[in-house]
């Protein structure tokens, strides 16, 4: 079955979700008042998702490998700021938890394309 939107793709799917749950968490308590890493984070969690629709809608395969690779980083970024957010007390070590897998599988899902381009 060939794919003809990005929203048909699991990896775009799946990093809206992580941005929505992100921006709820972020959006609550003293994480929502640290503006800086709020937007940050907000930032690259949106960038995932934004880079694969990108990538996908330049209909090139290289320019989408591009994308990707823009987006697997942007994936890498969130991580990073979300052990920064646990160390200063913003998130729970569940909401942690579960932002850190939902980031590892989206990582893995855009090794996969990559290789495939």
């Amino acid at each position: 079955m060939k794919v003809e939107r990005f929203e048909e793709l699991l990896v775009w799917q799946k990093s809206r979700a992580l941005c929505g749950r992100i921006y709820r968490v972020t959006g609550a308590g003293a994480f929502a008042r640290d503006f800086g890493l709020r937007d940050q984070i907000q930032r690259a969690a949106v960038s995932i998702m934004s880079n694969v629709a990108e990538g996908f809608e330049r209909n090139n395969q290289r320019e989408f490998a591009r994308f990707i690779s823009i987006a697997r980083g942007s994936a890498g970024e969130v991580r990073s700021q979300l052990y920064l957010a646990r160390d200063l007390g913003y998130t729970t070590e569940r909401d942690t938890h579960e932002l850190m897998q939902a980031c590892s599988e989206i990582t893995r899902m855009l090794v996969a394309p990559r290789k495939s381009i």
